[in-house]
């Protein structure tokens, strides 16, 4: 059958519809031109107007009577004399005219003098690196013109710099890190410290464009995320990179923030994770918002090497393997990971030899989540056992197949006890917290666009997945809800949610119906208490 062409309405509509703004557009811009002294004296006539009415509620009542007359007698004088009601038109409409013009003040032109000693400073802080003296004519010179090397600038309200495009040299080296990092950090001390710039280098025009950005939001709770299977929000970001939102609720606020998702499953390229920060950075938060959301659709396995008790919440769920915290308890999980993991393959291999699909038993995602797996790799040692990271080799390597997925996270102390095959098959990388430039190169693979600041909140830091770009990231706000500093709103947030507890199989024969509810209430009452 012959496929009929789409009406022109649906082929080209979009266009039309572009095309008929335009010209609405522009017919009203030229209707405001034409009218706009008829616009003026109607403003004009409002304004006398409501003058008049203010003069007469401003007058006294015993003296209205002799305002009237005066009134009628002007009037009266003007109606007689010859061409006196076109002289009084003429008259009225210039008055309106006068009182009806904009009086809104031109804004200033260029920089105030405040700015300009600014950027004077700025411009003369540069001739060092953009100067040589065997240039005849230099572009940066001491008491030379600013205006040259800046084509564009913007300020804030406090007269500090916002945006900034700066003009150099073409012999200035802009391909050598080194010579970047140094003009980076003279821009920034220069511009105001305490805030974030991003950089951005146009080697073939030779210019640098500088802006400052806005803090990332930190009041983002935990909540259920609209995304597919496959699919974990690791925090929010800006929307530079980023061509998606995410629909979030803040109390009864709703608004939409750019995510970083990462993609897990058969067709990822990033299907590892490794999370690097300081002590306090929030690497255990982003561990329990990365569980939290692979309950949705998979089972968890933990392994928690600090001893600390954040993941107590998460023990006896629905979908929670283990939560270990030992080290005889984590080799013996990680070893019927590393079985499990080969158990899928096989079986996955047998189906697509046999021309079945594989079994629903392998395609349940798997995650293995492992808080500071270091810590055991030193009582591994000391009793003569094996690393428990030896034991993450098959899971790293073939856990994709398998739809198995490894998240890691360890500090960066110990970042030389992790094993090769973690620092190998982990591609999807996050580094949280105070970090200085080589750590977040040596982490991420590459420096990020932005200059790291020293105080950061919770949470807050760097995500780059695969060889994409280098996103700033913030953490949604999972706390364990069992501490004490835990405020109710974040802690009520986390306990929504957990899924329900896992009724033992000896148990659930014994066990009445009508303790089931009695459980939840005492769950209810110790998140409470704490």
């Amino acid at each position: 059958m012959a496929r009929r062409p789409l009406p022109r309405i649906l082929s080209n509509g979009s266009a039309q519809i572009a095309r008929s703004r335009e010209l609405a557009r522009t017919a009203a811009d030229s209707a405001t031109d034409v009218l706009h002294p008829l616009i003026t004296i109607t403003r004009g006539l409002r304004r006398l107007a409501s003058a008049g009415r203010r003069r007469w509620a401003d007058t006294p009542k015993d003296k209205r009577g002799p305002l009237l007359f005066l009134v009628a007698s002007v009037v009266l004088v003007v109606a007689l004399v010859p061409y006196g009601p076109l002289l009084a038109a003429i008259v009225l409409m210039a008055a309106a005219a006068w009182h009806g013009r904009d009086r809104t003040p031109p804004a200033p032109e260029g920089p105030d003098e405040s700015q300009t000693e600014r950027l004077q400073s700025l411009y003369e802080a540069l001739v060092p690196y953009f100067s040589a003296a065997e240039d005849p004519a230099p572009l940066f010179a001491h008491g030379g013109d600013w205006e040259t090397a800046f084509p564009a600038y913007e300020f804030d309200g406090t007269g500090r710099i916002t945006h900034l495009v700066v003009r150099y040299p073409a012999y200035f080296t802009d391909g050598e890190a080194d010579s970047r990092a140094r003009i980076e950090q003279l821009l920034t001390a220069k511009s105001g410290r305490g805030r974030e710039y991003r950089f951005e280098w146009d080697e073939e025009g030779n210019q640098l464009a500088i802006g400052v950005l806005a803090p990332l939001p930190t009041d983002i709770a935990a909540q259920h995320f609209v995304t597919a299977p496959g699919e974990t929000v690791l925090g929010f970001t800006d929307a530079t990179h980023v061509h998606r939102t995410l629909p979030l609720t803040h109390g009864t606020e709703q608004r939409d923030v750019p995510p970083v998702v990462w993609r897990t499953g058969i067709r990822s390229t990033e299907p590892n994770l490794l999370v690097m920060g300081q002590p306090g950075s929030g690497t255990s938060t982003l561990l329990r918002s990365i569980a939290l959301q692979a309950l949705q659709y998979g089972d968890v396995l933990i392994v928690e090497g600090g001893g600390t008790g954040e993941y107590a919440c998460l023990t006896g769920r629905d979908g929670v393997l283990a939560v270990e915290c030992g080290l005889t308890g984590t080799l013996a999980s990680l070893e019927w990971a590393s079985q499990e993991t080969e158990r899928r393959l096989i079986a996955a291999n047998h189906a697509r030899q046999s021309g079945h699909p594989a079994p629903d038993d392998t395609r349940r995602p798997l995650w293995i989540i492992l808080d500071r797996p270091s810590a055991f790799a030193h009582l591994a040692a000391a009793d003569g056992r094996q690393d428990p990271q030896s034991l993450l080799q098959v899971p790293l390597r073939h856990g994709r197949a398998a739809h198995v997925t490894v998240v890691v996270a360890d500090q960066f102390d110990s970042a030389d006890t992790l094993s090769d095959a973690v620092r190998q098959h982990t591609r999807a990388r996050v580094v949280l917290g105070p970090a200085t430039a080589a750590q977040l190169e040596a982490v991420l693979g590459a420096p990020p666009h932005t200059t790291p600041i020293a105080q950061v909140p919770p949470g807050r830091g760097y995500a780059r997945l695969g060889s994409g770009p280098v996103h700033r990231l913030q953490v949604p706000a999972t706390p364990d809800p069992y501490d004490d500093a835990t405020s109710d709103a974040d802690r009520q947030a986390v306990l929504a949610l957990l899924p329900p507890r896992t009724t033992p199989a000896d148990a659930a024969e014994t066990m009445p119906t009508e303790a089931l509810p009695a459980e939840a209430a005492v769950e209810a009452a110790v998140a409470e208490s704490s």
